[in-house]
């Protein structure tokens, strides 16, 4: 698997290994275990958005995306927050 993809840190194991969640055309399709240290130090949380460029089944490099991380957390805080709302409009 070749090519240049989206991650997403799902979580970090016993703060050592980063479980990193590649996507294709907003599909996850495959997932990747890299040693904690690999990951840019900005990108080591959850739900943090990455560039993977693997090259011979091998990471090559890989890239934080600050603003594409942000986007996700504001549009899920959105969503979270508008069942929240349609929930307590049920209590009444």
């Amino acid at each position: 698997m070749d090519g240049t993809y989206t991650g997403v840190v799902d979580r970090i194991v016993n703060g050592e290994t980063a479980v990193i969640l590649l996507e294709e055309d907003g599909e996850v399709v495959d997932q990747l275990d890299l040693p904690v240290d690999r990951v840019p130090e900005r990108a080591r949380n959850d739900g943090g958005v990455v560039s993977v460029m693997l090259e011979t089944g091998e990471v090559d490099s890989i890239a934080y995306f600050p603003d594409e991380t942000r986007r996700r957390r504001e549009s899920a805080q959105s969503k979270l927050d508008r069942l929240s709302k349609r929930l307590s409009d049920r209590e009444e």
